[in-house]
């Protein structure tokens, strides 16, 4: 097991899941602490490096497109700060950092994990029910039903609307924009039979963002909804959660032996090139023999 701890957080790999833990300090970011801990599979993982610094280095996990629907509702607007996948490391521990990279690394070559886009999610999502306030109103998502609620800041106009509930059934997409500069920010969704080109401060389904500190919180929002929304690569699927459960396996095909000899032959190039120790060679070359 791989394991680094830090004030920034905590980091675990076991060879099949990474556990991320956030710090409690009071310079991790809100949103890092609020999501809580996250077990990332194997399978999500498109890559990991850690990034050496004068005084601090930084640990960052890549997931692959499509594997996340917090990083598929962000859509990279996410502030360093408030990213759950990167680990700040004092430079005393550098070792252990590069450490990790090496285990998660190497399970990735012997598990092949392909590090293109995935099909579906392969993290459920934040937990639910979930209620954050910020910017012009109150957004609660129980998983069937989104709830918006105003406060002293939303526009007259938009107010008179009243609390808006919106079914899971109803809702096309959503959309969050955190605030950069003089712009405002918004949370937005986008219903079938109401679309709305309404600037947010006018729009009864959009949360208008100022850029305040609990603003990031809304990605979580954003990220509970379209982890049951359809996935982008499976229009017309239906909207539900993704599944926590394996499904049944199916019968193994017989071995392809072409393309367990050219595996053979990539475990010895990467043993020879230093990547894989001898005991991980020996053990990866003992598992793709059992399948001749």
């Amino acid at each position: 097991m791989a394991e680094i701890l830090q004030k920034d957080g905590t980091w675990t790999f076991d060879g099949e899941t990474i556990r991320i833990v956030p710090g409690r300090e009071r310079g991790v970011h809100l949103l890092r602490q609020t999501l809580g801990e996250l077990a990332v599979p194997l399978s999500a993982v498109a890559g990991i490096a850690y990034e050496p610094g004068r005084r601090s280095g930084r640990l960052r996990l890549r997931l692959r497109d499509g594997a996340d629907p917090l990083l598929q509702a962000a859509r990279g607007r996410l502030p360093d700060a408030a990213d759950p996948y990167q680990l700040t490391v004092d430079s005393d521990r550098a070792g252990v950092a590069e450490y990790v990279v090496d285990e998660v690394r190497n399970a990735l070559l012997l598990d092949q994990v392909p590090d293109g886009p995935s099909d579906r999610y392969l993290l459920p999502g934040p937990t639910l029910p979930l209620s954050v306030g910020a910017g012009d109103g109150t957004v609660t998502f129980d998983g069937e039903c989104i709830r918006l609620e105003w406060n002293w800041k939303t526009e007259e106009g938009k107010k008179s609307a009243g609390t808006q509930s919106l079914a899971l059934a109803d809702v096309r997409s959503v959309e969050w924009l955190p605030a950069a500069g003089l712009e405002n920010g918004y949370l937005r969704f986008t219903v079938l039979r109401e679309p709305t080109k309404a600037p947010p401060k006018h729009d009864p389904h959009a949360i208008e963002l100022f850029g305040f500190k609990k603003d990031p919180l809304m990605a979580m929002v954003a990220a509970a909804v379209v982890a049951r929304l359809p996935h982008p690569s499976a229009a017309g699927a239906p909207t539900s959660a993704p599944s926590l459960t394996k499904a049944p396996a199916a019968p193994e095909e017989a071995p392809d032996h072409d393309a367990l000899l050219r595996r053979l032959r990539e475990l010895g190039e990467l043993h020879r090139a230093g990547i894989l120790t001898e005991d991980e060679f020996t053990a990866a070359k003992q598992a793709v023999l059992k399948r001749f």
